[in-house]
C-alpha cells in the first residue's frame, strides 16, 4: 500500500475539519445569525475540495486558484461586516436606518487604510494580476488580525465573551491570518522550491487548527449575549448617527458639485 504524503493527509484533514465545522452551523442553526460566514465556509470546502484534483492540470489549476482566491477575499471582508453588525446585536433596534451600511463602509474604510502598508517586499517582482491578488490577500489578513485585537481588547465594553459566536469566529479568523502573514513574509527569503512546499504545509496546519477551534466551540452551547451598558448604548447610537450624518453631507456635497453648471 502506498505511503500517503503529507499533502494529501492534510487535505484530507482539512475537507474532514470544514465538513465538521459545516456540519455544527447547520446542528446549532448558527447560519441564522451568521448566514455570510457559513456561506463562506461551504464555499471553502467546496472549493478546496475542487482545487485538490486540479492539481494535475497546471493551467487549469492556476486559473481555478485565481477565481477561487477572489471570491475568498470578498466573502471574507463580507464575514467582518456581518461579524461587526452581529456585535451590536442587542442595539440594532434602536440604531438610526443605513447603520449596516456605515458598519460596512468603516470596515472597508480600515481596509483602504492597511492596503499601503500591505506591500510585502518580493510581491513587486509578481506580475501585476498576481501582485494585486497577494496585496488583497494581505490586505485581509492584516484587517482580520486588527478585527480580532480590537474585538477581544474591547471584550468587556462590547458585552461578549469567549463563548460567544462573534468572538469565537474572530479568533479563528485572525489565528489563522497570523500564521499566513508569517507565512508570506517568510517566503521572500525562501531559497529553494523545498521550502516553498513546507511553508505552505505550515500554512495549512494553522488553517486546519482554526477549524478544530471552532468545532471544539461549535459544539458547545453559546452564552446568551448580554445587553450593553447604558453608556455604552448612548455611545454606539452617537457614533452611528455621527457616522451617518458625515455620510449623507459626503453625499450630498457630491450631488452639489454634479449638479453645479461647467464654467
Amino acid at each position: 500500500m502506498p505511503k500517503m504524503s503529507l499533502d494529501t493527509a492534510l487535505w484530507i484533514a482539512g475537507v474532514a475539519s470544514e465538513t465538521a465545522v459545516l456540519g455544527l452551523l447547520l446542528y446549532r442553526r448558527i447560519w441564522r445569525t451568521l448566514p455570510i460566514f457559513s456561506a463562506f465556509c461551504l464555499w471553502s470546502l467546496l472549493s478546496d475540495a475542487g482545487l485538490f484534483f486540479f492539481r494535475s492540470a497546471p493551467n487549469s489549476y492556476f486559473t481555478a486558484y485565481l477565481t477561487a482566491a477572489i471570491v475568498d477575499s470578498v466573502l471574507e471582508f463580507c464575514v467582518l461586516i456581518e461579524l461587526a453588525w452581529s456585535v451590536l446585536r442587542p442595539l440594532r433596534r434602536s440604531m438610526p436606518r443605513g447603520a449596516f451600511a456605515v458598519v460596512g463602509i468603516l470596515v472597508l474604510g480600515v481596509a483602504a487604510a492597511i492596503w499601503p502598508f500591505a506591500n510585502i517586499p518580493g510581491f513587486g517582482s509578481l506580475p501585476p494580476q498576481w501582485h494585486v491578488l497577494m496585496r488583497t490577500q494581505q490586505t485581509a489578513s492584516i484587517l482580520r488580525i486588527v478585527f480580532f485585537l480590537t474585538l477581544s481588547g474591547c471584550s468587556q465594553l462590547l458585552s461578549i465573551s469567549w463563548r460567544n459566536r462573534e468572538l469565537q469566529v474572530a479568533t479563528g479568523l485572525g489565528f489563522y491570518s497570523l500564521v499566513g502573514l508569517a507565512v508570506a513574509m517568510v517566503h521572500t527569503h525562501q531559497t529553494s522550491s523545498s521550502q516553498y512546499s513546507h511553508l505552505a504545509q505550515v500554512e495549512v496546519a494553522g488553517y486546519i487548527c482554526s477549524l478544530l477551534y471552532w468545532v471544539w466551540c461549535f459544539v458547545q452551547q453559546e452564552a446568551e449575549r448580554r445587553e450593553f451598558t447604558p453608556q455604552m448604548q448612548n455611545l454606539l447610537l452617537a457614533m452611528a448617527g455621527t457616522a451617518k450624518t458625515t455620510r449623507a453631507a459626503l453625499v450630498d456635497h457630491a450631488e452639489a458639485k454634479m449638479r453645479k453648471p461647467w464654467k
